[in-house]
This record gives structure tokens, sequence and C-alpha cells, in this order.
């Protein structure tokens, strides 16, 4: 069973990477985003590898890292989800934010991924619900302002930036971290507008 591999980049494909190592080259399938992370032909790379294995073949599957790799095996446990749907989440959430969106319900950005309708969505917030904390670290902040908001009993200021900030193109997860962040910052009584300042400043540095 392979578990890392280590080589140099020698070419890429629509969805797959082949790594040379040692001159033996291996085809490993990976997400969109860990496709754009890698370096160009002839750098060296180094890969967390989930290898399938079937009657009729034997798949790499690679990851910027162990905690992308854990997703993809989590994801796969989902009724429904293989390792091409896996791969189309983690191509659009990486790993902290596949753990948020699964412990904020946040369907809308599941279902973001190609392959993947609300139905499915739910299908995985609903089975990995208490398991997502097992690949990513979810600030219970966060957590807490997406369930006020959710049931509007947030502070309006803060209630306010994050429904500013999601109008200005981000997602529910981004918007609602960058503002309990932004809250932590400025201390009880902080404006919108000061929320939606340092949200931005927030979302910007990341």
């Amino acid at each position: 069973m392979i578990g890392k591999l280590k080589g140099v980049v020698d070419e890429y494909g629509e969805d797959f990477v082949i790594l040379d190592v040692h001159g033996v080259g291996y085809v490993c399938f990976c997400s969109a985003r860990t496709l754009q992370d890698l370096p160009r032909p002839g750098e060296a790379a180094v890969l967390a590898i989930e290898t399938i294995v079937r009657e009729d073949m034997i798949r790499l599957y690679g990851f910027a890292d162990a905690d992308e790799r854990d997703g993809f095996r989590l994801l796969t446990t989902v009724q429904g989800v293989g390792a091409k749907v896996a791969l189309a989440i983690l191509s659009v959430l990486r790993p902290i934010e596949l753990a948020s969106a699964i412990a904020l319900k946040d369907v809308t950005a599941l279902a973001r991924a190609v392959g993947v309708g609300k139905r499915l969505a739910e299908r995985i917030v609903q089975e990995l619900k208490d398991k997502a904390p097992v690949f990513g670290s979810v600030d219970p902040a966060v957590v807490s302002l997406a369930g006020g908001i959710a049931d509007k009993t947030a502070p309006k200021p803060m209630a306010d930036a994050v429904s500013a900030l999601v109008n200005l193109g981000y997602a529910q997860i981004q918007a609602s971290a960058a503002v309990a962040a932004a809250a932590r910052s400025a201390g009880e009584g902080a404006t919108t507008e000061k929320l939606i300042r340092l949200g931005l400043k927030e979302l910007t540095s990341g």
C-alpha cells in the first residue's frame, strides 16, 4: 500500500499528475486545487496517497497533505460519493472549509462542487456532522454565529456584517469566520461598519 510519493513532476493531465519516482511514473488523480498548487514539470513534489484497489483496477489518488486525504476518505464513506465526487468537493473546499461546511450545515457550499446536488449535499452533512472535527478544527465562535444567523438570534451588527460580506461575493462560511474574528478583535459594541472593515481585512490577508 502506497501512503506517500516523493518525486519529480513529469506531466499533467486534466485530472491527474504523473510523478516520476526514480524512473517510475505514477499516475495520481488529484483535486483541481491540488493540481494548481503543484510545481511545474521537472520540479520536485510530494503527495500524500490513497490507494484504491478493485478487481479491475488500481488507482492512486494524490493529496496536498494528510488533511486533504482524510477529507477524501471521510467523504467516500457517504453513499453516493465516489472518488470523482470527493475530488470535485475538495476542488472547491479546502479541508478546513469542508469541515466548517459540514459543522455549519452549509449545503450551498457543498453543492458548488460538480456532481453534487442539494440532496447529496444534505446527505453529506447529515452523515458526517459528527465526524468532521476528525480532520479539521472548527471555531466554536463561527458555529455559534452561523447558528445565530440561521435562527435570527445573532447580534444585529454581526448578522448585518455577514450579510454584507455575502453580498460582496464571499461564501457564508468565509463571511461568518471573518466576522467572528473581527468581533474578537473589535470587542463588544463594535458597529456593523467596523465589523465589515475588519472582516474584509481578515478575508484579504488570508
